[in-house]
């Protein structure tokens, strides 16, 4: 089964899980099971359009997401994905 490892900013939308395991054949598949049973990390994650927010970074394995097919990148059982969102300071 696919995990996706949550950050920890974002573990409060999880009920404090740091690896969550979701189920689907593609990365858009993935993010829809996790929104699907922990809504509240959508808004965090997608824009109202279905697509990764721009501050947002999805990585498989070590490979952005969005240097393979985006959403559309297919996924092997044993895959893991991980959010890393983008830290702005000043």
């Amino acid at each position: 089964m696919t995990t996706i490892r949550i950050p920890t900013p974002l573990r409060g939308y999880t009920a404090g899980q740091s690896e969550i395991p979701v189920t689907g054949a593609t990365v858009g598949q993935a993010l829809a099971d996790l929104t699907e049973r922990y809504p509240a990390i959508k808004p965090h994650l997608l824009q109202d359009d279905g697509e990764l927010r721009a501050f947002v970074n999805l990585f498989k394995g070590e490979e952005n997401v969005n240097d393979l097919q985006g959403l559309d990148t297919p996924l092997a059982e044993a895959d893991r994905l991980l959010l890393i969102p983008s830290i702005a300071g000043g």
